[in-house]
């Protein structure tokens, strides 16, 4: 019997695709950067199927590749062009297992897409808090696979801060069940975290226990124009303080960001009567209505007192909320629509930021004359999103043929000044040669002695973040 054969016994015949319009959807990177090849696409209904199909791989020697919404930015979701793999999607586990507003827990399995657990947590009058721009069609296993961040990180923490427990099939088909809800646990190694942002690289998640929160009863939001980019870090400082530490959001959006948005995207308007070159999005929740917004405005008029804001404006309604966030979110669509793009997601101490931003300008400035310098992101969390727009009338192939060159002028910056060459995308395919290069040694060498303890033969999810 052929692996295809044996697959199909186990999942079923209708989720064993081989037909190259069907699979073609599961071989392409959200980006375009990697167009991959394999020998199917398996749609598991189950744990138990999972389990199987992994053995009957491992058994084949197949390499295999998790794969969960595809909308990953480093090609971790992405197969090799050798055509060897099979990839395994989690598409079809989404069974919401159970909601416990008393524990504050949400179990699901890993194919649920993370809007629909929000909602649900919402029906239990709860909040789950991650939140990012693939919200409506990323699945909760890939998310935890990357250890996905989003515009929630400075509040909530990232995807591995709210993860109590894991199911994962390991790469020989064994299930080890880690599905517990316990908030304390000091028995031994933590071996959930093994598996939060590896990627794929150690097993697959099937299911999931994540800490809900209180939902929100008040959000105050507002836009603010600051008097230079020095100015966010004292600025967002202020607003914690004043608040109760109740900042859920500190967003960074320069001008060049709200003029691409204005440009290409509809809705997005320019809030303020006088372009500024700097501008932050300050949010602030509780889950007790009623000071938020008082605090704000008293933070934001002694602010514009002392000149750290030039002006700002406060949200009126949701509408107008809705619409300061539409100017953030719309930057990396506005910046697909203005050409070529060569993204950094780098982080460094919160303090350093503003430098961190004026150094590595100053450098790429340098290095390609006319290039578009668009920094922005979660500047509450020290994450910021360095992305270079090829310059007016450029060859967009010649621009992105500079790529590595790019990125090893901004990432020795900030490695050198203590960061992480990747924040909150992960590792994948496209940054492997990267982590080689700057992560120490004996990191490297306990990475690699993890790997091969639990997938010695490598064939699950071969290829990404370790060569």
């Amino acid at each position: 019997m052929s692996i295809l054969d044996t697959l199909a016994a186990i999942v079923g015949p209708g989720n064993v695709i081989t037909e190259a319009a069907d699979l073609a959807p599961y071989l392409v990177e959200e980006r375009g950067l990697y167009r991959g090849a394999a020998l199917a696409v398996i749609r598991p209904g189950s744990t138990a199927e999972v389990a199987e199909a992994v053995k009957a791989c491992a058994q084949a020697g197949i390499p295999m590749v998790p794969q969960g919404g595809n909308t990953g930015l480093c090609g971790g979701g992405v197969p090799s062009e050798d055509g060897r793999s099979v990839v395994i999607s989690t598409e079809r586990l989404t069974r919401i297992r159970a909601v416990d507003p008393v524990d504050f827990t949400l179990t699901a399995e890993a194919g649920c897409v993370l809007a629909s657990l929000q909602q649900a947590a919402e029906e239990a009058d709860c909040l789950f808090p991650l939140s990012l721009g693939a919200e409506g069609s990323c699945r909760i296993g890939g998310n935890i696979s990357t250890n996905a961040g989003g515009t929630n990180v400075l509040r909530y923490g990232n995807t591995r801060d709210l993860v109590l427990g894991l199911e994962v099939v390991l790469p020989d088909g064994r299930i080890w069940n880690g599905l517990k809800r316990l908030r304390k646990d000091n028995t031994g190694y933590a071996l959930q975290h093994m598996f939060i942002g590896a990627e794929g690289t150690l097993g697959i998640v099937t299911a999931c226990v994540l800490k809900l929160f209180p939902r929100p009863r008040e959000v105050a939001t507002a836009m603010v124009a600051l008097a230079d980019l020095e100015a966010a870090l004292p600025l967002f400082s202020r607003a914690r303080k004043a608040s109760g530490d109740s900042v859920t959001a500190c967003e960074l959006v320069p001008r060049i960001g709200l003029e691409l948005g204005m440009r290409h995207v509809p809705g997005v308007r320019d809030p303020f009567a006088a372009p500024h070159d700097w501008m932050l999005l300050l949010e602030l929740s509780s889950s007790r209505p009623g000071g938020l917004r008082e605090a704000l405005e008293e933070v934001l008029a002694q602010a514009v007192e002392d000149g750290l804001a030039l002006d700002a404006v406060i949200a009126e309604s949701q509408s107008q909320r809705a619409d300061f966030w539409r100017i953030r979110e719309a930057i990396p669509e506005a910046q697909k629509k203005e050409g070529g793009s060569i993204k950094h997601d780098v982080s460094v101490a919160t303090s350093r930021v503003p430098e961190m931003i004026r150094r590595c300008t100053h450098a790429v400035e340098a290095a390609m004359p006319g290039v578009r310098v668009v920094p922005f992101g979660h500047l509450g969390d020290g994450n910021t999103h360095f992305n270079l727009t090829q310059p007016q009338d450029a060859d967009k192939t010649a621009f992105l043929a500079r790529w590595e060159e790019m990125n090893r002028i901004v990432h020795d910056i900030v490695v050198g000044m203590e960061g992480s060459i990747s924040a909150e995308h992960g590792i994948g395919r496209l940054k492997v040669e990267e982590l080689a290069h700057y992560k120490p040694g004996v990191d490297l060498d306990l990475m690699a002695r993890v790997k091969g303890a639990l997938d010695p033969r490598g064939l699950m999810n071969p290829g990404k973040i370790l060569r």
